[in-house]
């Protein structure tokens, strides 16, 4: 398995420690905050569909995009079995396509640190100002060069956890874009009592506060606030994610 289909095979087991109830009553919070609206949500880089189903549940119409067949395939499981009224998509972010026009669209887990370079990240955000209703909310969450410094780095992470062991390998290529390449082998145990390994591996980048505020104003979005990771506290120097809310001018 490679390119995130074996991510997103382990994807759940590794985002166990993750509320997304938590997380969809924070997004909540920042919607009410700064005058968004409970309607159409669009949650970019949706991944496995955990937070779609808890925005749905709060009461937003979610659709939910990714470029991964994989992770839409888990969350589409989820939907069935839950039953909520959630739309999948799979599209690039670079290349976004709705059929009208968004409320608010959120970018959670690090999604925009997945895009492969600083041409990536603008394009993103021209496509997600195109289709924002005016005066309608961007939110999203991205990690800092500080944080690809110092705890990313060239870091080895082990997870141990039922009938999986994973391996999170670090290096650190540094540069502009503080590139961080991740490498990930995985044991799951099989039914008989053997490991069966699989691999993966993907990059993320990060980039300073005024590239990525120059890049948004550039695409029509306002910068409405900056906050320290899932809270309501102004950015710090040694913040390891950033918590942007903008708005379509």
């Amino acid at each position: 398995m490679s390119g995130y289909k074996c991510f997103s095979y382990f994807y759940d087991q590794l985002t166990k420690n993750i509320s997304y109830k938590k997380r969809a009553e924070y997004f909540d919070a920042l919607i009410k905050r700064h005058g968004g609206k409970k309607n159409i949500l669009l949650d970019l880089a949706c991944g496995t569909g955990s937070l779609s189903e808890e925005m749905c549940r709060m009461g937003y119409d979610v659709i939910g995009v990714d470029n991964s067949e994989d992770m839409l395939n888990a969350a589409i499981e989820k939907k069935i079995e839950s039953g909520l009224n959630i739309q999948y998509l799979c599209q690039d972010m670079t290349r976004l396509d709705m059929f009208g026009t968004i409320d608010v669209t959120v970018c959670a887990l690090d999604g925009i640190n997945h895009l492969p370079d600083i041409s990536a990240i603008e394009r993103t955000f021209e496509r997600v100002s195109l289709f924002c209703e005016p005066e309608g909310l961007f939110i999203f969450d991205i990690n800092t060069p500080y944080k690809h410094k110092n705890i990313l780095g060239n870091n080895t992470f082990i997870y141990d956890m039922e009938n999986v062991f994973c391996a999170w390998q670090n290096t650190y290529i540094g540069g502009e874009n503080c590139r961080v390449d991740m490498s990930l082998t995985f044991f799951e145990l099989t039914e008989n009592g053997s490991y069966e390994r699989y691999e993966d591996e993907f990059s993320e980048i990060a980039f300073e506060e005024n590239i990525i505020d120059e890049l948004l104003v550039k695409s029509g979005l306002e910068i409405a606030a900056k906050y320290d990771y899932d809270s309501f506290d102004p950015p710090r120097t040694d913040s390891e994610k950033l918590v942007y809310v903008t708005r379509k001018v």
